[in-house]
């Protein structure tokens, strides 16, 4: 089976105050087919940085058990216990398992989050681009680098209004942390 490009968000949230509009969005991004979400977790970490965990997906019970936790091997968590919130460590730490790839091929994403804090670890897989990635190799292109353009970027070029991309950005960055 050919996988689409895979993208890790790692949305951060100082006062999570869900009612389902993100799960609802990856739904309907679902259906279109547009992106498929292969793994996604809840991170909380306490005041004193402990971390708790919380699995999420939009999968199918069958596809999430044979895809299983993609995003805690990626990024170095050791989920421990079933079902519900898990209390998971960084790989490499005492309490955690073997199996897991060297701590420098891990994506450090954990440290990144503030503690007393929330964050959503999406693993999405861009099912719109695989005829593009491909038409690329096929004309023996490659990616050199990817990433998402800040909104004064977009001013500098005249895509936004100076006006818009301070509270863009805000709503982009951990720069709207009041903390």
């Amino acid at each position: 089976m050919t996988i689409g490009p895979v993208q890790l968000l790692v949305l951060g949230f100082d006062h999570p105050d869900f009612h389902g509009e993100i799960i609802e969005e990856l739904e309907r991004l679902r259906e279109s087919d547009t992106v498929r979400v292969i793994d996604s977790l809840a991170v909380y970490k306490n005041a004193d940085g402990d971390v708790e965990v919380e699995h999420l997906s939009n999968l199918s019970e069958d596809e999430a058990i044979e895809l299983g936790s993609k995003v805690g091997a990626l990024v170095g968590l050791t989920i421990e216990g079933e079902g519900g919130a898990r209390e998971d460590t960084p790989a490499g730490s005492e309490s955690s398992a073997g199996g897991s790839p060297p701590d420098e091929q891990m994506w450090d994403v954990i440290a990144d989050i503030p503690n007393d804090s929330a964050a959503a670890l999406v693993l999405l897989e861009h099912h719109w681009a695989v005829p593009l990635r491909d038409a690329i190799a096929r004309s023996g292109g490659f990616r050199l680098a990817d990433g998402f353009i800040d909104p004064f970027d977009l001013v500098e070029i005249g895509l936004l209004a100076a006006e818009e991309a301070p509270e863009l950005r805000a709503m982009e960055s951990a720069g709207s942390r009041t903390s």
